[in-house]
């Protein structure tokens, strides 16, 4: 049997690319198997007002508290928006912002939460990826009104967060179950 590919990322950095305090810091992990990815969450928790739908596939997400993965491929990108009261968003985009389809289904769990942290795993079909992965990004945003907080795992600097920036993506180089990037 093949070993998983793993990736594992830090939300360290503030979108434009100032640091962040340690506190701030959500870690991202990505596990590639034969049939699906494997994304496991742990960030902090702000107690933000949940969306007022019941958990599950839900639009508008990037309203709320939630983490984001972009995975980008050569026939576009497809953004997986995991929140912590057990809510999500999938959509397959050809180009920035053009949504070709969304609400796709995952499976997606919270594990855990407290007062401070929750984690989350997601389990997304390698059916809804884009052919070619290889490049990526995670983002994190909490709060409202004026204290929205936007955090990135490769900054997309600009005059205000705009996570469609692919330019901005970090390449997607796969390393063993054993190694760490």
């Amino acid at each position: 049997m093949a070993k998983t590919l793993h990736i594992t990322c830090s939300i360290d950095k503030a979108w434009d690319g100032r640091p962040i305090p340690d506190d701030e810091i959500a870690v991202v992990d990505l596990s590639f198997g034969p049939d699906a990815v494997r994304i496991v969450v742990t960030a902090p928790f702000h107690d933000d007002p949940p969306p007022p739908v019941p958990a599950g596939p839900s639009d508008g997400l990037w309203n709320y508290q939630v983490v984001e993965v972009f995975l980008l491929g050569s026939n576009g990108y497809i953004e997986i928006e995991l929140g912590p009261h057990g809510h999500y968003l999938v959509l397959d985009l050809g180009a920035p912002r053009v949504v070709r389809r969304k609400l796709m289904p995952i499976e997606y769990a919270v594990t855990g939460r407290n007062a401070n942290t929750w984690t989350s795993e997601a389990v997304v079909p390698n059916a809804l990826l884009p052919a070619g992965l290889d490049r990526f990004n995670a983002y994190r945003v909490h709060g409202t009104g004026k204290s929205r907080r936007h955090f990135a795992a490769f900054p997309v600097p600009g005059d205000r967060p705009d996570f469609h920036r692919l330019e901005c993506f970090g390449a997607l180089v796969p390393k063993s179950a054993d190694s760490r990037t």
